[in-house]
């Protein structure tokens, strides 16, 4: 059964013989007549008495108010995709990694509601993997996550690449590895780790680098806000590795304390590196026919440049070999 076969149907009832019906359409008669035929083949029943005035049979009595409620279904579904294709929708929904979201988000988000004042952004701040999650659930549109091998490689994926950003070591004014502007890879082992929740590429990224350079990570507390991290590690003797993206508000707290890592020996001819986290972009190519989608990630961008950022490859002599 097929929507030109219901538009036929319901042509012949309002026109009353099948040629004004195909000059309503805009067809020929024998298409209007091989449209009715083929709906009563499927139906294994005849629609109409043929005659002069094309009566309808008991079928087709109880056929018209069904084919009337199909078409206008239909019609409704061709107005809600085209409004979807004009970019007429009412809300554009985001999930981010919550760094993203306080401090490098705010004023694409700003921008973005000037331009399109008649959409509401829904913004949702989420670790990496229930962002991508949401996404997959189609709750939202976008998601800024952090890069792992996790990320799941789908051709229906669209992947960009936003920054690579140094993970730096937050602890306690007071803390005993604060004298150090560079903190040596085996003091962390020495001290216990406040670290992101399961389900977040950071724990992921730290338990890795850890491993890799056979060092006992020592996770005491796992939470999941950077409130929480903050007040946490203001207590005492547990430090955290962070994105510095999210340490912007402990540099201006006199109790707290950021320095930077130690850096790495990588085995490419890139030379020493520093531990880094990348951020991207995901959304589906069937998202990005929407203008509102491509918009907004265009801005995203062009746009979310992380403030103080500085080149990542290690210009300073390698302090230890792990």
């Amino acid at each position: 059964m097929r929507i030109e076969q219901m538009q036929a149907f319901l042509a012949v009832v309002q026109t009353g013989n099948f040629q004004r019906a195909a000059n309503h359409c805009g067809v020929t008669q024998s298409t209007i007549s091989r449209q009715i035929q083929g709906l009563e083949e499927n139906l294994g029943m005849p629609l109409f008495h043929r005659g002069g005035q094309n009566k309808l049979t008991i079928a087709g009595e109880r056929l018209l108010p069904k084919a009337k409620r199909i078409l206008s279904e239909w019609e409704d579904a061709l107005e809600t995709i085209a409004t979807l294709k004009d970019g007429l929708q009412s809300e554009l929904c985001v999930a981010a990694i919550h760094s993203v979201c306080a401090h490098y988000l705010p004023p694409v988000l700003q921008l973005f509601c000037e331009r399109h004042p008649n959409i509401q952004l829904r913004v949702t701040s989420l670790g990496s993997d229930r962002s991508l999650k949401v996404l997959r659930d189609g709750l939202v549109d976008l998601a800024i996550v952090m890069n792992t091998p996790s990320l799941p490689q789908q051709p229906e994926l669209v992947v960009d690449k936003l920054y690579d950003e140094p993970i730096q070591v937050l602890m306690a004014a007071n803390h005993p590895l604060a004298h150090h502007e560079i903190v040596p890879w085996p003091e962390l082992a020495r001290f216990p780790h406040v670290v992101f929740k399961d389900g977040y590429g950071m724990q992921r990224l730290v338990q890795s680098q850890f491993k890799k350079l056979g060092l006992a990570l020592n996770a005491a507390i796992e939470l999941n806000t950077l409130d929480a991290f903050r007040g946490v590690i203001r207590q005492g003797n547990m430090i955290s590795l962070l994105p510095r993206g999210a340490l912007a508000e402990s540099q201006t707290d006199p109790a707290l304390a950021v320095r930077d890592l130690g850096i790495l020996e990588n085995e490419s001819s890139l030379g020493a590196t520093i531990l880094t986290r990348e951020v991207v972009m995901v959304t589906t190519q069937d998202r990005l026919l929407i203008p509102p989608i491509a918009h907004f990630r265009e801005m995203v961008r062009n746009q979310l440049i992380p403030v103080s950022h500085q080149p990542l490859t290690a210009t300073r002599p390698v302090l230890e070999t792990l």
